[in-house]
């Protein structure tokens, strides 16, 4: 039986992703589990210009490359070199990334099983204070001859692999190298036990950055799974590769039901605005409907954009939802619509003309207007939505009060509720905007046996 054999490889590339740079060196390094067999170097000619940040990082400029051979003139030597073979590269998804990439592209369909350096020796060699090549090298007297060069980087990783092989008395690497072991998948940065620690409940998860800032929050039905999910598939996007690289930490919160951990999502959301959520950031509302009193002691309902010091009636996502409730309002009411301002960006406060000619009478318009956000006010509902809790013992709840989500909690089974307005106090205040309203109307809407308005707590 043919003895295992791995391929050690480390690139020179024009950029951080390979959708959008390419390879400018490549050294594989053959090594049989014991030693060193064979060792292979090239530079490459990308097709395109070497940025200066990169050129000042390797020393690799255009004039070097420019003689070098292309990309498709070595893949048959590349293919060779890794077919059957382990690769191995010290954060390996990166080297993996760009080679799988440009052998695809030189009409090769290739994979191999994955061995990361950084991960090995995180687990063969746990508390050093940094796992970066030159770091870690520098920790185990490992001498880098030029460095971030692919044929210096490849040497001492070369080295690094075979004093793991070595320290490795518990068989670290063979349970890495298992197809099934999620840990080959996960981000080079995140602690193993950060991950097995998430349980498979629902819930919402956290994703943190080296100094420990939030940089990412989502909500899963199986927590585990959920995240095991952004670690899958081969996407080699700039987005994508910024974000693993990104994550160095994971914690997590479970919640009883999907529509308390999507609340939560949101909520949290709004709060921390992490850098990499995207989605729910568009639900932001953009518009209000506003009540104020002129000089002349006539009030006016207006459409107009949000602010933080302006305290609105009602919010709207678009400019046309508000101005249609004004138009609605302004018909059911009989209020003139003189006194119905529309805000439309760019048009500038008291820009608005009308004839004073037969005005109403100002106490009666003013009823007028006090009568419509009254209706507005007076019918927005106030109720609960009781479920399943985090175990047998206990139920899940969420308050709205008046059109507007008010918080979220746990209540033992063995507590009476006579009014549901008692819900209240159980709960955790939370802010709330469209989007979550949204969610808990559409669920009160599909599961009306879980919504308490009476004075009868029912499931």
């Amino acid at each position: 039986m043919k003895k295992q054999e791995y391929a050690i490889v480390d690139i020179e590339t024009t950029g951080g992703n390979a959708s959008g740079s390419r390879i400018t060196e490549i050294a594989i390094i053959i090594h049989d589990g014991i030693s060193v067999v064979d060792r292979w170097e090239t530079l490459v000619n990308p097709q395109k210009e070497i940025p200066v940040p990169i050129f000042a990082l390797t020393g690799i400029n255009n004039e070097m490359v420019r003689d070098a051979p292309i990309f498709d003139d070595i893949a048959d030597k590349v293919h060779e070199l890794l077919n059957n073979r382990i690769f191995v590269a010290h954060n390996v998804n990166f080297d993996y990334s760009f080679v799988r990439h440009q052998l695809e592209e030189s009409g090769f369909k290739w994979t191999a099983r994955k061995l990361c350096t950084v991960r090995a020796s995180r687990k063969i060699k746990p508390g050093l204070g940094s796992y970066s090549l030159g770091n870690l090298c520098r920790s185990l007297d490992i001498t880098i001859e030029h460095r971030h060069r692919a044929g210096g980087d490849a040497d001492a990783t070369a080295i690094l692999f075979s004093r793991l092989l070595e320290w490795d008395t518990d068989n670290e690497i063979e349970k890495m190298l298992k197809k099934t072991a999620q840990d080959q998948r996960l981000p080079p940065n995140l602690p193993p036990s950060d991950f097995e620690q998430l349980p498979e409940k629902p819930g919402v998860y956290y994703f943190y950055n080296e100094a420990k800032k939030v940089v990412y929050v989502g909500k899963a039905v199986n927590l585990k799974k959920r995240v095991a999910s952004h670690f899958s598939g081969h996407k080699i996007t700039p987005q994508r590769q910024n974000f693993l690289r990104d994550i160095y930490g994971i914690s997590f919160e479970v919640c009883a039901t999907e529509l308390m951990a999507l609340l939560l999502e949101c909520s949290e959301i709004k709060k921390l605005w992490p850098v990499h959520n995207k989605a729910l950031k568009r639900f932001e509302a953009k518009y209000g409907l506003y009540d104020y009193e002129a000089r002349n002691g006539y009030r006016y309902l207006a459409v107009g954009k949000l602010t933080k010091f302006q305290n609105s009636i009602q919010t709207f996502g678009s400019f046309y939802e508000g101005v249609n409730l004004l138009q609605s309002l302004s018909r059911e009411f009989e209020i003139d619509h003189r006194f119905c301002k529309y805000c439309v960006e760019g048009e500038k406060e008291g820009s608005y003309k009308y004839d004073t000619v037969n005005l109403p009478d100002v106490n009666v318009h003013n009823e007028q207007i006090q009568n419509a956000i009254n209706f507005i006010l007076d019918n927005r509902p106030s109720f609960a939505i009781i479920d399943k809790g985090r175990s047998a013992d206990e139920r899940s709840c969420i308050w709205v009060e008046k059109g507007h989500f008010y918080g979220m909690g746990y209540i033992s089974t063995d507590i009476g509720i006579e009014e549901p307005s008692e819900i209240k106090t159980y709960v955790t205040p939370y802010r709330s905007n469209d989007y979550i309203m949204q969610l808990i109307n559409s669920f009160a809407t599909r599961y009306p046996g879980k919504v308490l308005k009476s004075l009868s707590l029912t499931n």
